[in-house]
């Protein structure tokens, strides 16, 4: 079944009647403003969390972070790019009043702090003043940075649910194994779906998170109780992803008509040792196995419209060569309904501690140069909007030139 074909029903047999009872309320068209599928997908990601694009910093005036995020829709515009990633739930909080969660500390400094102004509202409305989509970006599954569940604010969810947590290489995550917990989350993200305007909903590479050495990431009470029938733990957590993914994708069209469903994943899916049907590469990390991401599964299916790896490797990067990671993600996506686009690592270039290539200028619009001899790539987008202004090196402005010549 693919997404196209998803209903209201089917939407309230995944997640219960008052999901789409609410959608329905509130089904309204996204604007008849959005980029034609024939013109290049040119995105920059703009990081929250941890303050690493946006806001520069924690507690700034809310004038100066206005100023700050307007800067860098100007920036997208002076690049000739023509979508802008904003992150908005960093940690299971919210960069717009939500029904659901906190406000995000990385606005005041303060957990749940109201910052005195509307982040998402205005990244909305700015970026369509400038001809720029806004995607929406969320993180499902991390909750802190930290451990320590009392320095959430007071009315956090996770406070009141300390069952839905698990620690895990210092940090705090909603066990993706507790269906209550999918649906809350699924819940907390479309309350931004039906508040705004947004062009997409986009989701990283954070599923399960990455594997930490000697740590153990337990799940122990919600396999038991939730895992029979599956041959392994490692079946089951890529069925509660999957189910979380399935879901999202029936339940946004309901929320507001017209809004895409992206994915960035990892780069890699799976190395061909360990499946014939995995790219020439030999990394250390597999989506499928190590994050519980079938990101393959969900292309072959439909349940996105968008997918863009996370290629931030060099040409000739022999674990992970861009040159054939290109082909084999255009290869996946050829036959069907879903467009591909490719994340750069433009944060990589002039990076003295990156090898050789990331410190020729040039480096960037290769790539570019490389993937249009594939027709199933649809565009790029650059991590991120910190390096897209600043550009050390000129790496951007390269590639500015060398493609990106007509808006």
């Amino acid at each position: 079944m693919t997404r196209r074909s998803f209903t209201v029903a089917g939407a309230a047999a995944l997640f219960g009647a008052g999901l789409t009872g609410d959608a329905a309320a509130v089904d309204v068209a996204v604007e008849e403003r959005r980029r034609p599928r024939n013109t290049a997908f040119r995105g920059m990601w703009i990081a929250s969390v941890a303050n690493r694009d946006w806001p520069s910093k924690p507690a700034l005036p809310a004038a100066t972070q206005r100023a700050e995020l307007l800067a860098h829709l100007d920036t997208a515009v002076r690049r000739r790019l023509n979508t802008v990633i904003l992150q908005v739930r960093p940690t299971a909080d919210a960069l717009w009043p939500s029904d659901y969660e906190p406000w995000s500390a990385y606005l005041t400094g303060v957990q749940g702090q109201d910052p005195g102004w509307d982040p998402l509202g205005t990244a909305v409305d700015e970026a369509h003043k400038r001809g720029l989509e806004l995607h929406a970006w969320f993180n499902p599954y991390r909750v802190a940075g930290h451990a320590d569940p009392s320095l959430l604010s007071p009315d956090h969810p996770a406070r009141s649910n300390p069952d839905w947590l698990v620690t895990y290489g210092g940090k705090l995550y909603y066990n993706p194994g507790l269906p209550e917990v999918r649906e809350f989350v699924m819940r907390a993200m479309l309350d931004a779906v039906r508040k705004y305007p947004i062009d997409a909903v986009h989701w990283d590479d954070y599923f399960y998170p990455y594997p930490v050495a000697g740590q153990v990431f337990d799940d122990d009470a919600a396999y038991e109780r939730y895992g029979a029938g599956f041959a392994d733990r490692a079946a089951w957590r890529r069925d509660n992803t999957d189910q979380l993914v399935r879901g999202m994708a029936a339940a946004i069209p309901k929320v507001r008509k017209g809004v895409q469903f992206g994915i960035s994943p990892f780069g890699v899916w799976r190395n061909k040792a360990t499946d014939p049907l995995g790219s020439e590469t030999t990394a250390g990390v597999q989506t499928y196995d190590d994050l519980h991401a079938d990101v393959r599964k969900w292309i072959k299916r439909d349940w996105i419209d968008y997918v863009v790896p996370q290629l931030y490797w060099n040409m000739g990067f022999a674990p992970a060569d861009y040159a054939k990671l290109v082909p084999w993600w255009a290869e996946t996506v050829a036959g069907t309904d879903v467009d591909l686009y490719l994340g750069e690592a433009l944060y990589k270039a002039g990076d003295p501690a990156q090898p050789a290539p990331w410190q020729d200028p040039a480096e960037l619009s290769r790539h570019l140069s490389y993937a249009s001899k594939y027709r199933q790539v649809r565009g790029h987008v650059y991590f991120a909007a910190r390096e897209v202004a600043a550009d050390p090196i000129g790496a951007m402005a390269r590639v500015v030139a060398d493609h990106y010549t007509l808006r």
